[in-house]
């Protein structure tokens, strides 16, 4: 197949992005605007850039890289989460100047890997693409400065992430080593033709299962979920609400292509359902215990793993489609609920429930924002958190995992109490003395109401982005 840029455009400006931020790292900063001033425009044109190549479609580099409706869809998706993301960390607090242009670089970078990996259709590109990924938030997380010193919570969470990345990583390997060695070959559409049952392959089923720890680890699902409250707790704020998000997106994304090699019953199928049902299960009960709001919602991230299990399990287009529609609802809303804890806490420090109490009269542009976050993760209607869940429940009921689905809709019941419970501190709850203001800028302000906005729309009128993740999941399954 003749080789076109335009297939490839935000991977290429995503780079050059990543070019400019390096080269001005290398300098003192005194010749060249700040980053946080010229980045959010050029993060923001990316979007517009993912648009221009939307409906490219091709195999590339000996078909292990592939350009279809769902690798766009990721990537714009991607190019967005990025766009806010740079936007929140621009007025971060805790980070020093002098590190800004190497703490957009390595964000920058991440989010490229991403790309990468939305569109890799073989086993090592996805290794690696997972890796460049990773080895920049390795960086990132332990860049938090408060008070004039190193935050040690930064680089425990910085450690935490590093030491169960490198045992995910392993695992990965191992298994991949597996797959190759019974199925000989690491080519999706040519795994997609082998057998995957215990009976008849038994050291694939080992090393897809292995393989697939490597992406569990990315999603935070359970048992591969122990960085992840720590993590979130260590890192900045506007860090941690990047590492919530966008990687949640590329192991969704390599986890529906390798979907497509199971099919309900089997007995891969089944550990996904189950660790999928003690996911957010675990998830949930323990987010119920939490008074701090990043670990809180650390374990809110378990147990929207587990949800998109439900997806994935069903066997069918709808069901991988819906896995792939509940991902960007996941990372709108939760983008919105890092947003206003950013906003809230801007002196940096972590946010405990407490400290919403009165939040309607300090900033009441936030406490609406964070009402309509907190009701989307429930998935209450008219949010995209409720379109999200009803994606996924009727795509995987009657598909022989109807116990799943009925998990589902009991741990959305248990999750209102602790969802809700960030409401009733911000509404009914009134400030102590002496607690610090709120950002009411009109940068906070705006960036809150267009998130809430994009989550209510969304929810109301899902239908032009749903269909195209049906189209994405049709091109996957027939």
């Amino acid at each position: 197949m003749v080789f076109n840029p335009i297939q490839i455009v935000p991977e290429l400006y995503q780079l050059l992005l990543i070019l400019a931020l390096f080269f001005q790292s290398l300098g003192d900063g005194s010749d060249t605007p700040p980053a946080e001033r010229w980045l959010p425009f050029f993060a923001g044109f990316g979007i517009f850039v993912c648009i221009v190549s939307w409906g490219a479609e091709g195999l590339l580099f000996g078909g292990a890289y592939k350009i279809d409706a769902l690798s766009q869809f990721i990537k714009l998706a991607i190019s967005a989460g990025f766009y806010v993301t740079v936007l929140n960390a621009s007025r971060q607090p805790s980070l020093e100047e002098r590190k800004r242009p190497d703490y957009f670089m390595f964000l920058a970078l991440s989010a490229w890997g991403l790309m990468i990996l939305s569109s890799a259709v073989e086993l090592i590109t996805i290794y690696l693409a997972l890796e460049i990924s990773s080895y920049s938030l390795y960086a990132v997380i332990p860049l938090r400065n408060t008070g004039g010193l190193g935050d040690k919570r930064a680089a425990e969470a910085g450690i935490k992430y590093i030491l169960f990345g490198a045992v995910a990583t392993a695992l990965a390997l191992y298994g991949f080593s597996y797959i190759l060695a019974s199925q000989h070959t690491s080519y999706i559409s040519q795994l997609a033709l082998r057998t995957w049952t215990w009976e008849g392959a038994p050291m694939a089923v080992v090393g897809l299962s292995l393989f697939l720890g490597g992406m569990f680890y990315k999603l935070a699902l359970f048992p591969f979920h122990f960085w992840c409250p720590d993590v979130y707790q260590g890192a900045s704020n506007e860090t941690a609400g990047f590492v919530a998000t966008l990687p949640k997106l590329g192991a969704v994304v390599v986890l529906v292509r390798l979907a497509t090699l199971l099919k309900p019953g089997l007995e891969i199928t089944t550990l996904l359902a189950v660790l999928g049902a003690a996911s957010m299960t675990y998830g949930n009960l323990c987010a119920l215990a939490q008074k701090d709001l990043k670990r809180l919602l650390g374990f809110s991230s378990v147990a929207h793993a587990g949800y998109i299990m439900v997806g994935l399990v069903s066997g069918t287009a709808m069901g991988l489609s819906a896995a792939v529609f509940y991902a960007l609802a996941y990372l709108v809303m939760n983008l919105l609920c890092f947003w206003v804890i950013s906003r809230v806490a801007s002196d940096g420090r972590n946010l405990q429930l407490d400290d919403l109490n009165g939040l309607y009269k300090r900033a009441p542009a936030l406490a609406f924002a964070l009402g309509v976050g907190a009701f989307a993760l429930v998935g209450l209607p008219p949010t995209i958190g409720f379109m999200g869940k009803f994606f996924l429940i009727t795509s995987a009921w009657d598909h022989g995992y109807n116990w799943l689905v009925i998990t589902l809709v009991v741990n959305s019941a248990i999750a209102i109490y602790y969802y809700l419970g960030l409401v009733r501190h911000a509404y009914t709850h009134e400030a102590g003395e002496d607690v610090p203001t709120p950002d009411n800028s009109a940068f906070s302000i705006c960036g809150a109401t267009l998130l809430a906005a994009l989550v209510l729309v969304l929810g109301m009128v899902p239908g032009r982005v749903f269909d195209f993740a049906i189209m994405a999941g049709k091109q996957l399954l027939p």
